[in-house]
């Protein structure tokens, strides 16, 4: 038996990847790469750089992790769970919160006895999350799963904190494409086994002047573009029953496909009068046949066209906001990370105005793009919450002093004064239990004072509630820390008097 085949078959049997197609199935297996593992064999290590989501096949796996010069144990991974739940169907995958992340692992992982695994690296990881969306919705629970363990046992905090809004948004994001592109491949299969049918009864019986005609229809079809017919949808639905009603008449058994492709570029019963003018009136039918079935073709695949260009740009925006392809430390455009964490939180953002003020130019800023990232997230993230889901978000970036200034300001009710001085400690929320880990802000303060020698200040009232983060435009010395007056450190803080958050 081929490999391919029985990794194909070992797949349909995985409970990751039940109920799907062949198609599906023949991809997960040329895909992925099978790999064999003798007892204590080391799959990966801890600090390694992150290239493979693990699909375990057969066997078992130990996770480990070196805490205080020992290892530590943090789950085993088998096969053989004592029950169909989901916390089991967690135990036969590993390796996507640091594959998302475009981070190190972890742990290490090590085979306890011979075991199987199937191997996919990041790139046809995240193409599987588009062309397997079933696999998403499994993952997705289980990754926010892990990335809370993972906070709550003291591991990778700065960077695990952002993965289940990352995944969260792209599982969000991906639904409609997705669904776009099998919607349009399940008519797509139909559509052109009628095109062919037409397409041949109309080459048998048109003369050339006529098939001149009907080309030179569907040339002006192609080139009217979607969205060009009527804006309110009472009138596109008028005018699809005019036209339903003059194809019919014309010997189309069923003009409502037709209709509405019609309607949706603008083209009307007068298009259709100069259509039918220079054709004989029994080859009407066929012709009307021929572009319907042509039309709806061509539909289907500008709707699968359409839906890859949405996916690329969802991929592209997670390589920003992760920065797979850059080095930790660089120079970082504040801005590109904002607009890369905007569109990452765009499911939370459905209801919000968002008001930008980008100042140009402005200097770059050396740090590590990964964790300002994650300092963006925790605000506007907090900010929508704050909002609950509606109202002005205001985005602002501008130059001051030798610094790059970026404010994050909400219209929600405002944080009370009392508790607005801890709002930078660790483990404070104002959340409700089990809504937040009060770690958010205090790692947001961590990577802008230790990791950047800047600055984040906090001040508010009802409806108005701004963070700001000061970043140094240039390299600045590893000792010391910005200057932060005594009083405004120490004094209670109010509408004009911001929480200051120094190094």
């Amino acid at each position: 038996m081929g490999a391919n085949r029985l990794l194909e078959e070992e797949l349909r049997a995985h409970p990751l990847f039940g109920g799907l197609t062949g198609e599906q199935y023949s991809w997960l297996a040329e895909a992925g790469r099978p790999r064999e593992l003798i007892d204590g064999e080391v799959l990966f290590s801890e600090g390694a750089p992150a290239r493979f989501f693990v699909v375990l096949l057969d066997g078992e796996l130990l996770i480990s992790k070196e805490v205080d010069d020992r290892d530590e144990v943090l789950a085993r991974h088998s096969t053989r769970p004592d029950a169909e739940t989901r916390a089991s169907l967690a135990h036969t995958f590993t390796g996507e919160l640091c594959v998302l992340a475009g981070d190190a692992y972890l742990a290490t992982a090590a085979s306890v006895g011979d075991s199987r695994v199937a191997l996919y690296d990041r790139d046809v990881f995240l193409q599987m999350l588009v062309r397997v969306p079933q696999v998403s919705e499994l993952v997705v629970p289980v990754l926010a799963l892990r990335a809370q363990d993972m906070i709550v046992s003291g591991g990778r905090r700065s960077t695990l904190a952002s993965l289940g809004t990352l995944a969260a948004g792209i599982a969000h994001e991906l639904n409609n494409p997705v669904s776009a592109v099998t919607r349009a491949i399940g008519e797509l299969d139909a559509a052109v086994a009628g095109l062919e049918a037409a397409a041949e009864t109309w080459g048998e019986t048109a003369q050339e002047a006529e098939r001149e005609a009907v080309q030179a229809a569907r040339r002006d079809w192609l080139a009217h573009p979607r969205g060009s017919g009527p804006g309110d949808a009472l009138q596109v639905s008028l005018l699809e029953e005019e036209l339903q009603d003059w194809l019919e008449d014309h010997g189309l058994a069923d003009g409502a496909p037709l209709a509405a492709l019609l309607a949706e570029r603008g083209l009307d019963v007068e298009w259709l009068e100069d259509l039918a003018r220079p054709l004989r009136a029994d080859r009407l039918p066929i012709a009307l046949s021929y572009l319907s079935e042509s039309f709806r073709v061509r539909s289907c695949v500008v709707d699968v066209r359409d839906a890859g260009t949405r996916i690329s740009a969802i991929v592209r925006n997670t390589k920003e906001y992760t920065n797979l392809d850059r080095a930790p430390e660089t120079d970082v455009d504040v801005r590109e990370g904002l607009e890369s964490t905007l569109a990452m939180l765009r499911p939370k953002l459905a209801g919000v105005t968002i008001v930008r003020d980008y100042a140009q130019p402005l200097p770059r800023v050396p740090g590590h793009p990964t964790e300002l990232n994650q300092v963006w997230t925790n605000l506007i993230d907090n900010a929508a919450g704050a909002m609950g889901g509606s109202g002005d978000l205001r985005v602002s970036v501008r130059g001051e002093g030798g610094c790059v200034l970026v404010e994050v300001a909400d219209t929600g009710p405002g944080i009370d004064p009392e508790v607005l001085p801890r709002v930078f400690e660790p483990f404070f929320t104002t959340k409700d239990i089990g809504s937040g880990t009060g770690l958010g802000l205090h790692l947001s303060h961590r990577i802008v004072t230790k990791l950047h020698r800047g600055s984040i200040t906090v001040c508010s009232r009802p409806g108005d509630t701004r963070f700001q983060v000061r970043l140094p435009g240039a390299p600045v010395a590893t000792t010391g820390a910005p200057e932060t007056t005594a009083g405004d450190a120490a004094a209670t803080p109010g509408p004009d008097r911001p929480v200051v958050a120094g190094s």
